[in-house]
């Protein structure tokens, strides 16, 4: 039985265990979306993690819709990934970069104009802003050219993300952005080969993954869902019939890894009390399946045991855990993080969080 500190191959990338570093948005970069300085920093203190799935990088600026966070579209902002990932290479890690378009999530304030998606739906609550906390506004439904044009922007991203060093990349498909508004029967509410049935609204997940594989390697893409919940009022009727199906097809052209963000009753972020999805998807895919949401060492002993989980990837717990495999290894404790400086732009909360040596030092 494998243990979270065994290796395992996803693709083309080899890991030296199984306690993968889950994208985490930090809110470090400038207004251009070029990585802060002290990024590299902060991925190469947690490159003892057997991956390194970057945070949440948009793949345009109409996509990217939340302050600070970096991009993957221009000259620049390839040239701020390369320290970090020479950073984390440097230190013994390896990383991937997560592809965003936040769809109908995006505020003008921050895109530069009426957000799109797959319907012409409003997301509720508040979006995140340079001007603090803003209600959302109706997005344009996509047309045919629009979805052409991004699915191409998703491909350039990987393209550059390569080009930035990246061992590879993950489409975001997951937490109610622009694929899950595609994917889910809430949001979509199209009438072409883009909406009603499974079929038809799974078709921009499946372009998407065809164009970035083609860009970047089939053996070096992943993707993410978060099958089983509601998320940024995005839903599904029956999520079990339309991620097994995706996991079919997803075997079928051969993508080697999906990471299923899968909270359960008690969930701190997103707490549901939907069935999991995983088991029905394992049954389906002959890829890995890396499982999320709220484990500790114990749940992860037994995801792993349970055989649907093939890695675990750890959120929260890295933000203040830099030395997380060393902590599971040794069962020590962990330290908790102070979500004031979740997104707050410096060092503070970022870089400056003690390993446990440091810790049984002072």
């Amino acid at each position: 039985m494998p243990t979270l500190f065994c290796p395992l191959a996803l693709g083309a990338l080899s890991l030296p265990n199984r306690i993968v570093m889950a994208p985490l948005t930090r809110a470090r970069a400038g207004r251009d979306g070029v990585p802060g300085s002290l990024a590299a920093t902060y991925y190469a203190q947690r490159a003892s993690a057997g991956l390194i799935i970057s945070e949440a990088t948009g793949i345009s600026r109409e996509g990217l819709g939340w302050p600070h966070a970096p991009g993957l579209w221009s000259a620049a902002q390839v040239e701020g990934w390369k320290p970090v990932t020479d950073a984390v290479h440097t230190a013994g890690g390896r990383i991937v970069a997560q592809l965003w378009h936040m769809g109908r999530l995006v505020h003008p304030s921050v895109g530069g104009g009426q957000p799109v998606s797959a319907s012409a739906t409003t997301a509720p609550g508040m979006a995140h802003t340079y001007d603090g906390k803003q209600p959302y506004v109706e997005a344009r439904a996509v047309s045919l050219a629009d979805i052409a044009r991004i699915i191409d922007d998703y491909a350039t991203a990987a393209r550059n993300a390569i080009a930035a060093g990246f061992d590879g990349v993950q489409i975001h498909a997951a937490n109610g952005y622009l694929i899950d508004q595609f994917l889910r029967g809430s949001a979509n509410l199209r009438d072409d080969d883009y909406g009603g049935s499974i079929d038809h609204r799974m078709r921009l997940a499946l372009e998407v993954v065809k164009a970035v594989a083609a860009a970047a390697g089939m053996a070096r893409t992943g993707i993410r869902f978060s099958p089983n919940a509601p998320s940024q009022g995005v839903d599904d009727p029956d999520p079990e019939v339309l991620f097994v199906a995706l996991a079919q097809r997803l075997r079928a052209v051969g993508l080697p890894w999906i990471e299923l963000r899968e909270p359960v009753a008690g969930s701190t972020f997103g707490s549901n009390q939907t069935a999991r999805v995983s088991p029905a998807m394992r049954r389906h895919y002959s890829g890995k399946i890396l499982l999320n949401s709220d484990f500790d060492g114990a749940r992860a002993k037994a995801a792993l045991a349970e055989g649907v989980a093939d890695a675990i990837s750890f959120g929260r717990p890295f933000i203040s855990n830099s030395d997380l495999v060393d902590r599971l290894r040794l069962g020590a404790p962990l330290a908790e993080a102070d979500m004031a400086t979740w997104y707050s732009q410096g060092a503070q909360g970022y870089v400056d969080y003690p390993v446990i040596a440091e810790q049984q030092a002072a």
